[in-house]
């Protein structure tokens, strides 16, 4: 298991949703976050995004302490968050498959505020291609596309971030089963690569089959750490619903 940590998260506290949260998390390693409704996992993953204020508590990226004022300030320290509301927080839906895609990194295809279209063109489709997104044509609008294809739009457009943290809310909900074994491989992908990836699903098959590592969640608290060779449904499920406490 690797062992120098990317993301350190120290004490991190939301009055009232979560608290003392703390984990460290590698580059190539899946950690795998399980709860039930309202344990506070996704708040925590949103307060590390910056999408969400926390109270108190330290984030360090490599070592080095970060303050994040927003999302934004996430993206330039090489995040990324897939959340589990694509239409609303992930996609533009009245704009193409081009433009989504392409709108995490404008500065790149961006010289003297003109935007190089060509080019950004160039490496949307060939990750559409890649990512057998359906229809392939990036003029076509993203509303008109099926759950899954609009779910690896959203995904497509973190990787071509080449983001080193990735955090993904629910990402399998709502589409059907060959883009859930799709999507399971790109996140499989995304860790051979060396990106640091943080999975919440209430999906307890999906968690235990990708994660190295697996945090369990309950009212605001970490209340288990699980090694995913060692876990199981019986055992997650009592740790989050504190059933005979196991740590």
């Amino acid at each position: 298991t690797p062992t120098k940590p990317f993301l350190e998260i120290n004490g991190l506290n939301k009055k009232d949703v979560f608290s003392d949260v703390s984990f460290r998390l590698a580059k190539g390693e899946i950690l795998g976050m399980f709860g039930l409704v309202g344990s506070g996992r996704t708040e925590v993953a949103r307060c590390i995004f910056a999408a969400d204020k926390s109270d108190s508590g330290t984030i360090k990226v490599n070592a080095r302490p970060v303050k994040l004022k927003s999302p934004r300030d996430a993206v330039r320290f090489s995040m990324a968050m897939l959340t589990e509301d694509r239409k609303r927080d992930g996609l533009v839906m009245h704009c193409s498959i081009c433009d989504n895609v392409g709108l995490a990194t404008m500065q790149q295809f961006s010289r003297w505020s003109y935007l190089l279209r060509g080019q950004q063109k160039k490496m949307v489709q060939t990750k559409v291609q890649e990512m057998s997104i359906r229809p392939s044509d990036i003029t076509r609008k993203v509303r008109e596309l099926s759950g899954g294809n609009q779910q690896k739009v959203v995904l497509a457009k973190w990787l071509l971030s080449k983001a080193k943290l990735i955090i993904l809310d629910e990402p399998t909900r709502g589409v059907d089963v060959a883009t859930k074994v799709e999507i399971y491989h790109l996140i499989g992908g995304l860790a051979d690569e060396g990106a640091a990836v943080i999975l919440i699903s209430s999906e307890l098959p999906e968690i235990l089959g990708l994660s190295d590592r697996i945090l369990v969640m309950r009212e605001g608290r970490l209340a288990g750490d699980f090694d995913s060779m060692q876990a199981d449904e019986e055992s997650l499920l009592a740790c989050a619903a504190g059933i005979g406490v196991r740590q």
